[in-house]
């Protein structure tokens, strides 16, 4: 038998982590205040969703809108609070001036983080050049997703890279798990998973009346049958 597509769903509280475990989610992103498209949220937030669902939890580590790193001293010492809380997996990625991966500043980050599995986020949709980024990262320690869209615009857009890159798997710098996000919709599905594409990143499509209100764990539960299904 087949191993069930990964579902990740953004949670921005405990009632959003219960909502999205109950309709099946296998993994959480954790972020605050999407207006900024997710920031790092508080220890004690973590620490809430933590005691409140079973399931993988993602910490965001990004402390401002864009993908420039900014203080990186403050990034490290947010990732040493989060991981003496408890946390264990994280989502992070910081691009230079010119478009390119800003390798001093994840290398400090992932310093910190101890071995921990960690996601490389849309930060790779918005880079100078996707391959090089991908090589440069390939060896780092924990790194085994990328969430992308395949392009800044969005999954519509980004499908023809997505996959080409899901054709790619195994490759150097392309052995980490392709992470789907950003734009995504239903309709989406069937041909990534054709093509081989095994995780998929919801985020306003678990919140069918929109962000100021909470997951939904019907919406969440639609997804899975997709999934499941495919």
């Amino acid at each position: 038998m087949s191993k069930r597509a990964v579902l990740e769903v953004i949670a921005l509280d405990a009632e959003d982590a219960i909502a999205a475990q109950a309709g099946g989610a296998d993994r959480l992103e954790l972020v605050t205040d999407m207006a900024a498209d997710g920031l790092t949220p508080s220890v004690a937030a973590f620490a809430a969703i933590r005691a409140a669902v079973g399931i993988d939890l993602r910490v965001m580590l990004r402390l401002a809108d864009g993908f420039a790193a900014g203080d990186v001293d403050r990034l490290v010492r947010v990732a040493g609070e989060m991981r003496a809380a408890g946390a264990d997996q994280f989502v992070l990625g910081f691009l230079d001036p010119e478009g390119g991966v800003d390798l001093a500043a994840v290398e400090r980050v992932i310093a910190e983080l101890d071995g921990c599995s960690w996601t490389f986020h849309r930060a790779i949709d918005h880079t100078a050049d996707r391959d090089a980024l991908r090589k440069q990262l390939a060896d780092l320690p924990g790194l085994d997703t990328y969430l992308t869209a395949g392009s800044a615009e969005g999954v519509a857009t980004g499908l023809p890279t997505l996959l080409a890159e899901a054709a790619r798997a195994g490759e150097p710098g392309y052995e980490q798990q392709l992470l789907v996000g950003g734009g995504l919709e239903l309709t989406h599905v069937p041909e990534l998973l054709a093509a081989g594409v095994d995780a998929f990143h919801i985020g306003g499509a678990a919140r069918p009346e929109g962000w100021a209100h909470p997951v939904s764990p019907k919406a969440v539960a639609n997804w899975r049958r997709v999934l499941d299904a495919g």
